[in-house]
């Protein structure tokens, strides 16, 4: 639904057509990307949250807790390129797979709440005026546990809010 979202899936067809026996492609697409890296980015709604909470003692929601997001820890992101990368080609060869656990597709307000959870002392609070992110999605996590079986995420949203925390002490 955004100029982004558009841009991957026309890569994806343009790429695809140029699959053979001498180039294989494999598009993977992540789920929402949080954690501790040299190059944070603060506007992932996890990284987010738990800055604000660190910061401010509030969770901020731009939403009304409702919109769904698939969660996906930067170190398993690695190992799930890692794992495509050593899959036999037959199992990856021109496929997508979406990148993540059906276990971590969460709704922001059940975020915000992890966040409470482990940044002591912080509330949630929503912001009345709002033009927020409302985009909604929850990815099928299915094929990539079926296909790459080696792969397989250890973080939770919960670990992932204790490592942001502390890394943001």
């Amino acid at each position: 639904i955004t100029p982004y979202g558009i841009s991957k899936v026309r890569s994806e067809e343009e790429i695809s057509t140029l699959a053979d026996d001498s180039f294989s492609p494999i598009f993977l697409r992540n789920g929402t990307v949080y954690g501790v890296s040299p190059r944070l980015r603060v506007d992932i709604v996890l990284n987010n949250l738990v800055g604000w909470a660190h910061t401010t003692g509030k969770v901020k929601l731009y939403t009304d807790g409702t919109p769904w997001r698939p969660l996906i820890h930067v170190e398993d992101v690695s190992d799930a390129f890692i794992s495509a990368m050593e899959a036999p080609v037959n199992v990856v060869h021109n496929q997508v797979f979406h990148v993540g656990s059906n276990k971590e597709n969460y709704q922001v307000r059940h975020l915000a709440e992890i966040v409470c959870s482990v940044v002591p002392g912080s509330q949630i609070e929503f912001v009345a005026d709002h033009e927020g992110d409302q985009r909604t999605y929850i990815a099928d996590f299915s094929k990539i546990a079926e296909k790459l079986p080696q792969f397989r995420p250890s973080w939770t949203a919960e670990s992932g809010a204790h490592q942001l925390y502390q890394a943001y002490k």
